[in-house]
């Protein structure tokens, strides 16, 4: 019977370690804050409708011809603008907690990646065979 990842690793050891990691990960994310600082602005007032016009004219160009380059194309720049702009626009702030919390956050984090990592690895099979 073949292990986590089709390899002879070990089932146990990768659940062990994925909840380790998710254990981790959860507390970690759990310390973050994350608030947005608003968007852009250009000479003072807000442009991010700005933002929405090449959006806006793809859509319109992919609703009158589907195979419109020049529509997918505004589209996804669009889109693209849209989406770096929200994540250009936010600010993430670590909330203050002991070195200990930390600590133990980031062990079992790195701990638990470090076990699904060991489990992925394919390991020689010794031969039981008697010969």
């Amino acid at each position: 019977m073949n292990g986590a990842g089709g390899t002879p690793g070990g089932i146990s050891q990768f659940l062990i370690g994925l909840v380790c990691a998710v254990a981790g990960g959860w507390l970690l994310t759990n310390q973050v804050h994350v608030s947005s600082g608003g968007f852009w602005s250009f000479y003072g007032y807000s442009s991010f409708g700005l933002s929405l016009i090449p959006f806006l004219l793809g859509t319109g160009l992919i609703f009158f011809n589907a195979k419109s380059v020049i529509g997918w194309l505004l589209l996804l720049a669009g889109l693209t603008i849209i989406i770096v702009g929200v994540l250009a626009n936010l600010q993430i702030y670590f909330r203050p907690t002991s070195l200990f919390n930390t600590l133990m956050m980031l062990g079992l984090l790195a701990g638990g990646l470090g076990l699904i990592a060991a489990s992925l690895r394919s390991r020689p099979v010794a031969d039981t065979s008697k010969e």
